[in-house]
C-alpha cells in the first residue's frame, strides 16, 4: 500500500507460559510497547488514511481496558482464580468461554507470547477500523510489539479487511 500511518502506545502488563518452561514460567512483567501501521491503496476524501486520534483513541481505549495493569494468562492457567479472588485484572487468551467481547479477540491464541499479544492488539486494531471512516481498502499491515528492548514480535496479516 502506497499509503500507511502508525500509531503507537505503552502499557504494563504481567504475564507467564508455564508451557514454555524456563524463567517464563514465573508470573512477570513487561513495558510493553505496540506500533501498529494501517495502509491504504489511496486517500479519501478528507486526504487521510484515517484520522489519526481516532484511531489512536479506539487502540488506546481498548488496551488501556483490558490490558494495561492487568495480568494476561492462557485460559487453562491455574493462577487464574487466586488472582481473581484477589481483585486482581486478568485477561484470558484462548478461552473457550470468552468473558466478553474483548477476550473473544484472543480466541485461538492459547498463550500470552509477545507473538500472540501482536495477533491480538492487530485484531483490535482491525476492530477498531471497522467503526471509523477510512480510505477504501484500508487495512492493518503491520503490528510490532516490544516486550523488552531486545524482544519484539512482528505480525503482518494476509488478508485485507
Amino acid at each position: 500500500m502506497p499509503h500507511k500511518i502508525t500509531v503507537e502506545h505503552l502499557f504494563e502488563s504481567g504475564h507467564r507460559l508455564p508451557h514454555l518452561g524456563g524463567k517464563c514460567v514465573s508470573l512477570h512483567g513487561h513495558s510493553w510497547s505496540v506500533a501498529v501501521t494501517v495502509g491504504a491503496p489511496q486517500l479519501n476524501s478528507a486526504v487521510t488514511v484515517v484520522e489519526f486520534g481516532a484511531l489512536k483513541a479506539g487502540l488506546r481505549r481498548w488496551i488501556d481496558e483490558h490490558l494495561d495493569h492487568a495480568t494476561m494468562l492462557g485460559a487453562c492457567d491455574r493462577l487464574i482464580a487466586p488472582l481473581i479472588a484477589e481483585g486482581s485484572r486478568v485477561f484470558r487468551f484462548g478461552a473457550e468461554h470468552p468473558a466478553d467481547a474483548a477476550e473473544e479477540l484472543a480466541i485461538g491464541l492459547s498463550w500470552p507470547t509477545v507473538e500472540a499479544v501482536a495477533v491480538l492488539l492487530g485484531r483490535v486494531a482491525e476492530s477498531t477500523l471497522a467503526d471509523l471512516p477510512c480510505a477504501e481498502g484500508t487495512r492493518v499491515e503491520r503490528v510490532l510489539v516490544r516486550e523488552t528492548r531486545l524482544n519484539t514480535a512482528v505480525y503482518e496479516p494476509m488478508t485485507p479487511r
